[in-house]
């Protein structure tokens, strides 16, 4: 089984503002959630209701999987909610200037890749997108760039981050199903561990 992610590839969605906040991806009435399922239907809700043209809302972005946004993004509460959400609206890899580290850190733990542009690449990507919604970008990791078209900017992440999904090792429960068998001798020689087997 590997999570390894080295690409990710598909159309973009345009959304450069600044300062978008958990609290605008994923309104706080959705935290009361017990699972995550469903919730990508309400990525954005309260913008998209005061806003009929938000692009999570446009018909020619409803495939894109590639989200490109302004500087300080997922700033606000430390919500996993935000970048569940946006995974499950099928956001796959999101392009900005910058994160909010929390938000940041959960992404890759989603195995979401938050990389960084410069703000006249991310503006030359959003017309691009605008210009023709089924152009595909691509966020490659091994070489750290993002590609649409004609155009390739380079992009920046944390090694650690980096190193993290080009190995898989961001992935938890892979980890943890890969070992199994070390998990169960390890248990096995715990005492208190086989007297609740």
């Amino acid at each position: 089984m590997s999570s390894e992610i080295r690409k990710v590839t598909g159309t973009g969605v345009p959304l450069v503002l600044d300062d978008i906040d958990t609290d605008r991806i994923i309104p706080a009435r959705y935290l009361r959630c017990v699972t995550f399922d469903g919730l990508g239907d309400h990525a954005f809700e309260d913008d998209r209701q005061q806003d009929e043209s938000h692009p999570f809302d446009d018909a020619r972005f409803a495939s894109g999987s590639v989200l490109v946004s302004g500087r300080n993004f997922g700033c606000g509460s430390s919500r996993e909610h935000a970048p569940q959400s946006l995974l499950r609206w099928g956001i796959q890899a999101v392009v900005a200037e910058s994160f909010a580290e929390i938000f940041f850190g959960n992404c890759t733990s989603l195995g979401i890749p938050a990389v960084c542009a410069s703000r006249a690449d991310l503006e030359k990507l959003a017309a691009a997108i605008e210009t023709d919604p089924s152009t595909e970008l691509t966020v490659d990791l091994e070489n750290c760039t993002v590609s649409c078209g004609d155009l390739t900017a380079e992009v920046t992440i944390p090694e650690s981050a980096r190193t993290a999904l080009l190995t898989g090792q961001y992935d938890f429960l892979t980890q943890l199903l890969e070992a199994s068998e070390q998990i169960a001798t390890t248990g096995k020689a715990i005492p208190y561990f086989t007297s609740f087997a």
